[in-house]
C-alpha cells in the first residue's frame, strides 16, 4: 500500500483537527496499519490511540516519537503541532450526531442511560462513572445471526463529595 493516500481534511470529522492529525491518518492509510497495531507498538490501547488521532486524547512527546517511527513521519512535525503547547478540544461532531454508528451510541444512551444510571446507583451509591479514568474496548463476537459488536466502558466510580 505505498500509493499516495490523502484524507479529505475539509470535511467532518477532519475539518477542525490540526493538520498533523491528517498526516497521522494519511500515514496510517499509506502503511495499511490498524489502530491496534499502532497501539501495540506504542504500548497503548487501540481505542485510546484512535481517540488521539481524532484529537480527543493527547499524546506525550515520547508517544509522538514512537508514533512517528511506526508511521515513518517526521517527529518534529508532530511535536510542532501536537506537542506540549497543544491540548485537545474534546467532543467531536454535531449534536445529535449524524454519523450512523455514533448516532446509535447516542441512541443507546437515550434509551438505556437512565436505567444504567439507576443500576450504577444501586450497586455503587450516589456518584458517577468516570470517563477520565476509563478504559474502552471494542470486541467482535461471532454469532450465528451475524457478528456482534461488544463495547465495554470500564470506568472508575467516583462518589459525590459531601461537605
Amino acid at each position: 500500500m505505498s500509493q499516495a493516500s490523502t484524507i479529505p481534511s475539509s470535511i467532518a470529522p477532519y475539518a477542525n483537527l490540526p493538520s498533523a492529525n491528517s498526516k497521522l491518518f494519511e500515514a496510517k492509510a499509506k502503511k495499511g496499519i490498524t489502530f491496534d497495531a499502532i497501539a501495540k507498538a506504542i504500548g497503548k490501547d487501540e481505542v485510546w490511540v484512535a481517540a488521539a488521532f481524532y484529537g480527543q486524547a493527547k499524546f506525550t512527546e515520547e508517544e509522538l516519537k514512537k508514533v512517528s517511527e511506526v508511521l515513518d513521519i517526521q517527529h518534529n512535525e508532530l511535536v510542532g503541532e501536537l506537542g506540549d503547547h497543544w491540548w485537545p478540544n474534546r467532543g467531536l461532531g454535531p449534536m445529535p450526531p449524524t454519523d450512523p454508528v455514533i448516532y446509535r451510541l447516542y441512541e443507546s444512551v437515550l434509551v438505556y442511560g437512565t436505567a444504567i444510571k439507576a443500576i450504577i446507583h444501586e450497586k455503587f451509591g450516589d456518584g458517577i462513572m468516570s470517563m477520565i479514568d476509563c478504559k474502552v474496548t471494542v470486541e467482535r463476537k461471532p454469532d450465528p445471526k451475524g457478528d456482534r459488536a461488544v463495547l465495554t466502558f470500564d470506568g472508575k466510580f467516583l462518589p459525590y463529595a459531601k461537605w
